[in-house]
Formats: structure tokens, sequence, C-alpha cells
């Protein structure tokens, strides 16, 4: 627990020197623009090959205000050096690179923060079958807690290393997990379908993602098998107790930011019927309510509200929405978050609060 006179005044308690790696990205852009500002964090360190000797008000002309973004350079990526900047390294890299700075980084002494998906599930032999070659530090991977506060808050709290959730499975399994766990749904025959904005793909130069290819254009990629879907079955079938498999359809919106998902699901009681559906659809929401009434970054709608990426974008909370469809019987679970805040930086900064014994939502409200 924290300290509730460093709650009371953060600015009067110690920083905590943290470093990105790879901070010229999309997430790597939002975790500077987090830690920043953030009351309990000193930013000692950022690197970027390409933007090497440059000030990050130079390259975010958007920060030029920030008196840190005016002196603070990008470096290049050195570990030893790293290593004696900073207490928490953020891994802002691509999968299979993360892994070679996460190690050393670790033996070095550091906690370390990774986005990628280098140690996000737990089987190397899932992930050479999803990522498409061997897991480069294998040892490590039963090491990792996965940064999901909601589900992992006790672990992240005393973890050395955490794996950041990817956006697609937090925008998932935060809606699922709490039904499974009750045994309120089939775990058998989930459909997921997502609806993502541009910058879900990286900062990259590529036909597909350029303004003439995305605007005024919607398409479905990555079927039937995205990555993301590894590690979306194994955190559903831990809530679930048994095997999870799910249908899984990613689809590119011509927006920046945000992810909205419709997830479909059959309950496993009786739900035919304007009366069967209103019982279920109370239940279901019991059980959400159960779950993630207390949370800070989750907002259940109630009434006739549905999720919607305008509240969320810029923002590290998730709205989550559902309905039983008397007509069907099948439960509809929607859910809307900022793929870049939520799906990444917000909540791997949501972790480091959690690791260092902060106020959960300091720097991000």
């Amino acid at each position: 627990m924290s300290d509730p006179q460093i709650s009371a005044n953060p600015l009067a308690a110690p920083r905590v020197r943290v470093a990105v790696v790879g901070a010229s990205g999309y997430s790597g852009e939002e975790l500077v623009r987090l830690l920043m500002s953030h009351p309990r964090v000193e930013l000692a360190a950022v690197t970027s090959r390409q933007y090497a000797g440059q000030t990050v008000a130079a390259i975010f002309p958007k920060f030029a205000s920030h008196p840190v973004a005016r002196v603070l350079r990008f470096v290049e990526p050195h570990v030893e050096l790293l290593a004696k900047q900073a207490q928490v390294v953020f891994l802002a890299l691509p999968h299979g690179v993360s892994a070679e700075f996460a190690v050393p980084l670790l033996k070095l002494g550091c906690q370390v923060i990774d986005l990628s998906a280098d140690f996000r599930l737990r089987s190397a032999a899932v992930y050479r079958e999803f990522y498409g070659h061997e897991h480069p530090a294998p040892d490590w991977l039963d090491k990792a807690v996965y940064g999901s506060p909601e589900i992992r808050r006790d672990a992240i709290r005393t973890a050395q290393l955490v794996a950041a959730p990817g956006c697609y499975p937090t925008s998932i399994v935060l809606p699922l997990a709490p039904l499974l766990r009750a045994g309120l749904i089939e775990p058998a025959g989930i459909i997921a379908n997502s609806l993502s904005g541009v910058t879900g793909a990286g900062r990259k130069a590529e036909v597909d993602y350029l303004f003439a290819e995305c605007n005024e254009s919607l398409r479905a990629y990555g079927i039937p098998k995205h990555r993301h879907l590894s590690e979306i079955e194994q955190e559903l079938s831990l809530a679930a107790g048994t095997p999870v498999t799910l249908q899984f359809t990613p689809h590119l919106v011509p927006v920046n930011r945000g992810i909205l998902t419709t997830l479909y699901c059959t309950s496993r009681r009786p739900s035919l019927g304007p009366e069967a559906a209103a019982a279920t659809n109370q239940t279901i929401g019991d059980c959400l309510r159960q779950a993630y009434a207390d949370e800070p970054f989750v907002r259940l709608l109630e009434g006739r509200a549905l999720p919607d990426t305008k509240n969320v974008v810029g923002t590290n909370f998730v709205e989550i929405a559902w309905r039983v469809d008397p007509r069907t019987g099948r439960v509809l679970l929607l859910s809307a978050e900022d793929n870049i805040v939520k799906g990444a930086s917000g909540q791997a900064v949501q972790c480091l609060n959690l690791m260092c014994g902060f106020p959960e939502t300091l720097g991000l409200l």
C-alpha cells in the first residue's frame, strides 16, 4: 500500500528515475508525454538511433513548452548506461528486439516494463507458432507478469519484469474474463470483431498505411490467425479454467486512435425471450459490476449507453457495455479504448505506479 502522506503530497517525495527505449514510436511518444508530467517520475533517458543527439522538443514539437523536452536528448540505446541512469526501463520496441534489451537490464538490477509481445506468452512454442521465430529468452517467460492491473494487480506490485498487454487483448480480455471465471458464458464459440485506428500498426512507412490507402476505406486483416490471438486465448483460458478458442477478426478503420470491439458469446442459461434475456442481462451486469465497479479505469455503461471511442481517446479508460439479445439468446459485449493509452503506454504507466507503490491513477487522470 502506498503511504497516505505521499499520496496527499506526491511532489514532496523522491522521484523514480525511468528510461524509455524506443521512444520515437507512437507508444514511445505517448510514454514520454505521460512520464514527463508524472509527479513521482524523473524521465532520465530516451533512446532512438534515428534521432540520437536531438532534443525531445525538436522531434515532438507538441512537447516544446515542457522544460524537460527542451533539454532531454535522444541517445543510442546502451544497456550498461541505461542501467546506471534508470531504476525502471520501459521497452517500446518491436517483438523479438525487446528481449535483447530486457534480459541484460534485468540482470543489472533494473525493473523492466516491456510493451512488446516478447514476454506476454507463457509458452515458447506458442510464441514460435504465432510470431514465426524462436523465442529469444525462453527462460524468462515464467518470470514475467502479465501487466493487466485489473487481473494481475497483486503480482504486478512485486514484479521485476512486466509484459504490458496488447491493445486488442485488453479490449477483449477485460469484458470476457469475469464472465468466464464465473461460468456465465460458454468458453466455446466466442467471436470477437475489433476495429482499430491506424496507429495500431506502429509508426512505419508501409504502403498499406499511407493516407491514400487508409482514408475512406475499411478492411479486415490478420485473419484467421492474428498474432494477438495467442495472448487472448491464453488469458481467457486461464480465466475459464479450460481451453478457450476464439474467432478473432481485426479491422483497420480510417481514424488515428481507438479500438471498438464487439464480442458474441453464448450464455450458459436459457436466454431466449424477453424475460429470460432480461434475467441473463442482469446476471451479466452483476458479474461485471462485482469485478470492475471499483476499478479506476474501467467504465461500465448502464442503461442505453454504448462504448464510443471519442469518449476514451487520449485517456486510460476502457468503456464496457453488455446486452442479451432476446431473439437469439446471445450475449453481446462491447468495449472501447485508446489503443495507445489503455492499450499500451497508459496501462504500462499504471503498472509502474503499482510497482513503485504509488497511487494507481497518478499521472493518468
